[in-house]
């Protein structure tokens, strides 16, 4: 099969960052899908396991996480599809990746596509739902389905990719919502998404909170820089709030102070913590990718595809890292 890797980690600018390979097509057993591949999406997460490091492969490393496509054959064990079904998926960052004509995935990490999109579209969509999905509302207990109506949740970084899924997922938890952006067409962007509020994250916080009527706030999520926003969250979370985490700080993160005295809960998210490990409830992944796809379908959320580049090769991939970087 055609596939793209590296056995190096180069700058994306030397044409042995990314190259075409020819591989063996992987079969499938026990819970493993045969996927063919039609579309794949290029994240920051693409370009920061990509990055320059000494390390080098000794087999070709086939990267790539983002992917829609069709189940081409199943494992003995799998019960959730069968050959033909359209999915969509955000992979597992132990094994090969989606960047092939070809990938092995579990079934308990794939959802069926949605129905209105084409793969495109779709293959934008997994990595980021997965990630706001999980740490919304399994991380930080917020209820999915508007139980938690009216609470205030801040979203720090809210026209990226997983600030734009989490946008839409509090509104329709009916969360009182209060994005960040800074730009006139980030701002109309997350507007147009649902946020109740919109304040720039480029000026102090507090100030444009208190003037909505805000001194704290029940929730936090930081989908940014960990290390600029740290000591202002600690000021504006809401006593037994909790904060959300998705970025490394670059130090130590002093987790006492207020977020001691508040008793505030601290949240860490990485989509790819339950497949890693296998986790017990690797299946949830499933059940989150269906429940988009069916939000996705009924007009309540919509994709964050921007571009299509074209065809799966190195040098698309190559172009598409480095726009990302």
């Amino acid at each position: 099969m055609k596939a793209v890797g590296l056995t190096r980690y180069l700058p994306i600018a030397d044409p042995g960052s990314l190259v075409d390979l020819d591989l063996p097509t992987p079969s499938p057993q026990g819970r493993d899908l045969l996927v063919r591949i039609e579309a794949v999406s290029v994240n920051p997460i693409d370009t920061k396991v990509r990055a320059p490091k000494p390390e080098v492969e000794a087999q070709p490393k086939v990267l790539g996480f983002d992917a829609a496509g069709v189940v081409e054959a199943v494992g003995a064990d799998v019960a959730l599809f069968k050959p033909g079904d359209e999915v969509f998926y955000a992979g597992d960052i132990t094994r090969q990746g989606s960047n092939a004509e070809f990938q092995l995935v579990d079934e308990r990490i794939v959802g069926r596509k949605p129905a209105t999109l084409d793969f495109a579209r779709a293959a934008a969509l997994p990595l980021t739902s997965v990630t706001a999905w999980e740490l919304l509302f399994h991380r930080m207990r917020l209820d999915a389905d508007g139980a938690d109506a009216g609470r205030s949740l801040l979203i720090i970084g809210g026209a990226g990719g997983v600030g734009s899924i989490a946008i839409q997922l509090a509104r329709r938890a009916r969360l009182t919502t209060i994005a960040t952006a800074s730009r006139p067409e980030t701002t109309a962007w997350v507007r147009r998404l649902g946020a109740t509020h919109v304040i720039d994250h480029r000026q102090p916080l507090a100030p444009q909170l208190d003037a909505l009527g805000f001194k704290t706030v029940d929730a936090i999520v930081n989908f940014a820089d960990t290390d600029r926003y740290w000591k202002e969250i600690g000021e504006l979370v809401a006593p037994q709030g909790h904060v959300g985490l998705i970025v490394e700080p670059k130090g130590p993160l002093a987790i006492g102070g207020p977020f001691k005295t508040k008793c505030v809960g601290i949240h860490w998210e990485t989509m790819f913590g339950r497949s890693r490990f296998g986790t017990h409830d690797l299946i949830e992944q499933h059940r989150v990718l269906d429940r988009v796809a069916a939000l996705v379908d009924a007009g309540e959320i919509v994709t964050t595809h921007t571009e299509t580049i074209g065809r799966i090769n190195a040098a698309n991939l190559r172009a598409a890292h480095a726009r990302i970087a």
